[in-house]
């Protein structure tokens, strides 16, 4: 079961090098020079102490609050390289890459930056959180069977029996566990999830009735109640 592979490809994904005073993803060494920790600030910009020495800093933009993992992540994330050694020679790569400034530099940054996030986040879904939100659910292995199928597959008419068929629990247990876990209803979040896709979906023009319908709304009528609820404005102003 991949849990990550929708959000990576739903939400926009860059990596660039920046100055510490724009960076909030830090790559961080030893003694020796070496790659120690990677350092990402999910919310706000990156700072180090004095007497930690910086490989390298960049700019991770990963679309901001509208990305559901994004926001469950703690304020500053933090991987130790050391376990990591494969992720460890990507870190020393990258640093390689934005000292030499060779021709296509950044796009080679840009690309291995994404798959360091992708293991930044493998690893905090591993570890697991006490904190209730999506992370903590991602983490869970049976929650993360649910989410999943409602990550890959916003469109099915889910029902919460469904959904618990997924997770292999029982109708009551699920829900109970689900909103502990995650902090709502696992409908609540299915409707969330669907009008953050749809709302992606309009920026990019695509017609109300086409996106209503991809994500099992009724009607148009009825997705444009939805819509103006969660984000206060018409779909259409956004399309215009």
């Amino acid at each position: 079961m991949d849990r990550l592979t929708t959000l990576v490809e739903r939400f926009h994904l860059s990596v660039t090098g920046a100055e510490m005073d724009h960076a909030n993803l830090l790559a961080l060494a030893d003694d020796q020079g070496q790659p120690s920790r990677i350092r990402f600030f999910a919310r706000g910009l990156c700072h180090a102490r004095d007497d930690e020495v910086v490989l390298f800093a960049a700019h991770v933009d990963w679309s901001g609050p509208s990305n559901p993992l994004l926001a469950a992540l703690p304020d500053v994330v933090t991987l130790d390289l050391q376990p990591h050694q494969d992720t460890k020679a990507l870190v020393f790569l990258m640093h390689q890459e934005a000292l030499a400034k060779r021709c296509g530099a950044q796009s080679v940054v840009n690309r291995l930056g994404e798959a360091l996030i992708v293991r930044l986040l493998r690893d905090q879904i591993e570890k697991g959180t006490t904190e209730v939100g999506l992370l903590a659910g991602m983490a869970d292995p049976r929650l993360s069977r649910a989410i999943v199928a409602m990550h890959d597959q916003p469109g099915h008419l889910w029902s919460n029996a469904d959904l618990a068929q997924q997770a292999g629990l029982s109708l009551s247990r699920f829900c109970e566990v689900f909103t502990r876990t995650v902090g709502e209803t696992p409908m609540g979040y299915l409707r969330r999830w669907r009008l953050i896709l749809a709302r992606q979906d309009v920026m990019r023009g695509d017609r109300i009735e086409r996106v209503a319908h991809r994500y099992a709304y009724t009607s148009p009528e009825s997705f444009t109640r939805a819509f103006r609820k969660a984000y206060g404005t018409a779909p259409s102003t956004l399309r215009s």
